[in-house]
């Protein structure tokens, strides 16, 4: 099984010059990183180096980007996700499309390759910071897809259902990455993606109850 990239949406305006300018030095910036950070280390790499390479100031790195963690985590396009939570059909149920839309968004923070996808799960299992601020950055996109599943529901943001299973599923995913390095990348990222999106309990061990 093989990941890619969602289609944009049709209504959604082409970016205009200065917005794929942007794109591009942020591109350069983590393509930077990336080299960098597989060849001598998280720790070794500083924000220096990384200007450096991608041909842009140190003060370009950090407007872009508020910390080195940042670099190397996709970008959360929490309100791409919200749009595409909210275009999900009327009468699908709002656990399905919660599921949908997560899928979604991993599958856009793994197109930059498998080569980026290894090298990110190995800083998660490996770097603390790094795993810190992803687990920030999803609680915060966790708690406004929560509000937006509820509107879709007709429940109250504040639903314990909601909330449990909004980011119980979030929180889930984020062990997706670490299982995956912790077993040398055996396997099929977005395959491991669908077992735990799975609404399946583990399963027992032969000769188990």
């Amino acid at each position: 099984m093989t990941t890619a990239r969602p289609a944009p949406s049709a209504d959604r305006p082409r970016p205009g010059l200065r917005e794929r300018k942007k794109a591009r030095t942020r591109g350069a910036i983590r393509a930077a990183a990336h080299t960098l950070i597989a060849r001598q280390g998280y720790d070794a790499t500083t924000i220096e180096q990384i200007a450096d390479r991608a041909e842009v100031s140190p003060s370009t790195v950090s407007r872009y980007f508020t910390a080195k963690e940042d670099i190397v985590l996709p970008d959360e396009d929490t309100a791409r996700l919200l749009d595409a939570l909210r275009r999900r059909p009327a009468d699908e149920p709002w656990r399905t499309s919660v599921r949908h839309v997560v899928r979604a968004a991993v599958d856009l923070g793994t197109a930059d390759g498998p080569d980026v996808a290894r090298l990110r799960g190995r800083l998660l299992a490996e770097v603390p910071a790094v795993r810190a601020r992803l687990q920030e950055t999803v609680s915060a996109t966790g708690r406004l897809l929560c509000g937006a599943a509820a509107e879709r529901a007709g429940l109250d943001p504040d639903d314990l259902e909601v909330r449990v299973f909004t980011m119980s599923l979030l929180g889930g995913l984020l062990e997706v990455p670490l299982y995956w390095a912790e077993h040398g990348f055996q396997g099929d990222l977005a395959d491991l993606v669908d077992r735990a999106l799975d609404d399946r309990a583990p399963r027992p061990a032969a000769g188990n109850p």
